[in-house]
């Protein structure tokens, strides 16, 4: 069995997706690679049985009907046999001697039987276009190398969010949780990180900037034009992961602290979406959103509305809109996410 299961979702990837591959096949005796070329109408499907015809001991290739991000995700996690699942964006990468370091700490635990849950990394925004490196870590948050609960995490900062190019999962609790992403909707990578966390007992966080995450593509759905076209995809899985779990009923307050923290970063995004678009019909969306959750989700609304960024995101003045706005400049021209 190897070690760890690498699902590379692909649509059209024909002229990126083999930086992503050939990162991955770096550890290629302890890493599966599975390939999951979703409907696309280039030469992803050529590239894909190249790569499995070459390295049949650690590619798969599957081809599926297109789906969306999120099935392709599904696929990729059906077909894992590694004791580990991480996803890797076809457009993304991972460093080298990071992988080399998680491979290494992943077989290590498995040797002594320490069942973990949860591996977190760093990630890197690479923005070439801006000549921009931004690494997100968690030193101050998060014990270090080695395995603790949730008791143990610290406070987040708002740009410290635990995305999906930071987490490798144990990929029979992935399944054991019942995850499964919706079919032909964007920005399901969110309730792929949020829905497993009430699952997540045992984590490790390893100071390694592993997950490179390439921004820059104008047809890329973090694109903030391409966001504010698709909000209601991104208001659809905002809904979602308020669906997913009852944060007022979790044990751990640190964990609850989290998901909330989350959550209302994700509130916010779906908020700052429908003012940047100026139109009458995505700011009504907005209004529905919080009405949704105000009277559909009351505990979470509440547990939302103490934070800080909660307390502003709601905010139906102009006050509160120049706030929130002015906040989402910022983090976008630190970190350059979008």
């Amino acid at each position: 069995m190897k070690v760890l299961s690498v699902g590379i979702p692909c649509y059209n990837s024909m002229a990126y997706m083999d930086k992503a591959i050939e990162s991955a096949l770096v550890c290629k005796e302890d890493v599966e690679i599975i390939i999951v070329n979703d409907g696309s109408k280039d030469e992803t499907d050529r590239i894909g049985k190249e790569y499995a015809f070459k390295y049949p001991e650690s590619v798969k290739y599957v081809a599926q009907e297109n789906g969306g991000h999120g099935e392709a995700v599904n696929t990729g996690l059906k077909n894992a046999t590694g004791l580990y699942y991480k996803v890797l964006d076809s457009d993304d990468w991972f460093d080298a001697d990071s992988l080399k370091k998680v491979v290494e700490k992943l077989k290590e635990l498995a040797e002594n039987k320490t069942e973990l849950d949860m591996m977190i990394v760093n990630y890197v925004y690479e923005k070439p276009s801006e000549n921009k490196t931004v690494p997100i870590k968690f030193t101050n948050v998060l014990p270090q190398n080695r395995v603790f609960g949730w008791d143990e995490v610290g406070n987040f900062q708002p740009q410290q969010n635990i995305l999906m190019h930071s987490v490798i999962y144990r990929t029979q609790m992935l399944r054991d949780c019942g995850l499964k992403l919706p079919k032909h909707t964007f920005y399901v990578d969110n309730l792929f990180v949020y829905q497993p966390l009430p699952s997540v007992k045992t984590l490790y966080y390893m100071d390694v900037d592993f997950y490179r995450y390439f921004i820059g593509r104008t047809d890329q759905s973090v694109n903030e034009k391409v966001m504010i076209s698709r909000i209601d995809q991104q208001l659809r899985v905002n809904k979602l992961m308020a669906e997913c779990c009852d944060v007022t009923k979790l044990e751990s307050k640190k964990l609850k602290k989290y998901m909330v923290h989350y959550i209302t970063m994700i509130s916010a995004v779906s908020t700052v979406l429908a003012l940047k678009s100026g139109t009458d019909e995505n700011i009504e969306k907005k209004y529905e959103l919080w009405k949704y959750l105000k009277n559909d989700k009351p505990g979470l609304y509440k547990e939302i509305k103490r934070t800080l960024i909660g307390s502003l995101i709601e905010m139906d003045s102009v006050l509160g809109r120049k706030a929130i706005l002015t906040v989402y400049a910022l983090s976008q021209k630190i970190f350059g996410f979008n």
